[in-house]
């Protein structure tokens, strides 16, 4: 699908007729989502500009990330799409010149649907592609911001709920098993979260200033303080994320902590019961002996000794694990 928008009064204008030639040449914003390969061809054709493949802006070099042919910058960064609860990053590719921005996306995302209608409705200025391009990042860096407050807060919660299980009696109750394995889990699906998030902050990051320093000709010099204030804002979410991910550390330690005293206390109650039995069951089969000259095997209240003898040896293991306090 081709998207075409066109600068007009500080404001976008989306392009109507993308099929035509001169329509894509007018636009100053043209945004390829999943595009084919006929699509992709008549960008090229009209604009004169290589359009990267879904396998050149998947490249983790640096030098493929970013680099500058003819005057031109070509650009990738790595974004994070929610499915199925889950998150999952998505390579975009971006294509900068003096006179558009070509973006280049193989699943769709939120992030530039949005951008796309607010720079419509009159949000922000809209003169020139490098506008364009700010802003998608500062759109970019600000959403991922807003992902990692709702780290924070699903953080406090799960922190939350291990500390005041941890208050309650220890055992490895259902109730308790359920809810250390879900808090695994979300644990999981958060550091999932907050690693895509740490790709994109990291390829925002090299942007800014690769953009900054190889198109400082032809910017405009507007774009210069938002530029220098986007990296502030990318510095201090990084901070933040590394904040994030230090709790979350210690969350899941404290997590497969509470699972092993859970299984401690298991193992603990089969070797107290252990020890418990030992003695009556070798009083059973001391007396379950078919001899007839035991001195014990005519007495009238033998089976009563048996069973008072029984229960006593069960009794005092049970009294001095009590006393020191390892039960």
């Amino acid at each position: 699908m081709i998207n075409a928008f066109a600068c007009d009064g500080g404001h976008l204008r989306r392009v109507s007729e993308t099929g035509a030639a001169d329509a894509l040449r007018s636009a100053a914003w043209i945004d390829l989502v999943s595009a084919g390969p006929a699509e992709v061809k008549r960008v090229q054709e009209a604009t004169g500009l290589r359009i990267p493949t879904e396998a050149e802006v998947s490249e983790i070099e640096n030098s493929s990330r970013l680099a500058i042919r003819d005057g031109v910058l070509y650009l990738s960064l790595q974004l994070v799409n929610r499915e199925n609860g889950g998150a999952r990053g998505v390579s975009a590719g971006l294509v900068l010149s003096p006179e558009r921005l070509i973006t280049v996306r193989f699943a769709p995302n939120t992030i530039f649907d949005n951008f796309a209608v607010h720079a419509m409705s009159g949000e922000g200025q809209q003169d020139s592609p490098g506008h364009i391009l700010v802003g998608l990042l500062e759109a970019i860096v600000d959403r991922q911001a807003d992902a990692l407050e709702v780290v924070r807060n699903d953080l406090d919660d799960l922190s939350h709920t291990v500390f005041s299980m941890g208050m309650g009696k220890a055992g490895g109750r259902k109730q308790e098993d359920a809810t250390l394995r879900q808090t695994l889990g979300a644990l999981g699906r958060i550091s999932d979260l907050i690693s895509h998030v740490r790709d994109t902050q990291t390829g925002a990051a090299r942007i800014v200033p690769f953009v900054g320093t190889m198109a400082a000709t032809w910017l405009p010099k507007d774009l210069r303080p938002r530029l220098k204030t986007l990296r502030q804002d990318i510095a201090s979410i990084q901070d933040f994320e590394t904040h994030l991910t230090n709790k979350l550390q210690f969350l899941l330690d404290a997590t497969l902590g509470f699972i092993n005293i859970a299984q401690n206390n298991v193992m603990k109650v089969m070797a107290i019961a252990s020890v418990v039995g030992i003695p009556p069951v070798l009083i059973a089969g001391i007396y379950g002996m078919n001899f007839k000259a035991m001195p014990e095997l005519e007495w009238t209240y033998g089976y009563a000794y048996g069973w008072g003898l029984i229960i006593l040896t069960t009794v005092i293991p049970l009294v001095v694990f009590r006393v020191k306090k390892w039960i």
